[in-house]
């Protein structure tokens, strides 16, 4: 039996934010959606969920055809049994994580980001796993105060996170 490595990598349309994680069971699809709408009514999002075992579908749901179609694409891509991808507008995976966390079917949150994201994927006889993730780009240094003060800034007056 060997192992192969893949590397995906996902699209996420500008102003969205992606979150990829990992499920178990067929009903995750209407509990993540409930989950959602009751936490941030004003959400867009797509969601696909791959089945296992049983019929092997990629189930979904969502509010937005197109961010629904590029949850399908994404889930389909990566190809590995119970993830999940959330294709999100309107909001920040911020907003709705920890209620995210809390579904039942819901195992981990592999990346929650709107940046450039790889998923790692091992493959074999069986089927396919995701291993890790590849979140945005490397650091190029360490912040100065003048970064610190952009940083405090973006959080009150962009996000509205801190007062």
């Amino acid at each position: 039996m060997g192992l192969k490595l893949d590397v995906v990598q996902l699209l996420i349309p500008e102003d969205t934010n992606i979150i990829v994680g990992q499920s178990h069971f067929i009903k995750t699809v209407e509990d993540i959606y409930e989950s959602i709408v009751t936490t941030n009514p004003s959400l867009k999002f797509g969601l696909a969920f791959n089945e296992a075992s049983g019929p092997r579908l990629v189930r979904y749901d969502g509010n937005d055809d197109e961010l629904i179609k590029v949850a399908i694409d994404n889930a389909q891509k990566i190809g590995a049994g119970h993830c999940f991808v959330l294709i999100m507008k309107n909001g920040f995976p911020i907003n709705i994580k920890n209620q995210l966390l809390n579904v039942q079917e819901v195992l981990n949150i592999f990346a929650a980001t709107a940046n450039p994201l790889q998923i790692i994927v091992a493959e074999s006889d069986q089927g396919r796993g995701i291993l890790g993730v590849i979140d945005g780009n490397p650091p190029v240094g360490v912040e100065k105060e003048a970064d610190k003060e952009k940083r405090k800034t973006f959080l009150r007056e962009v996000t509205k996170y801190k007062r």
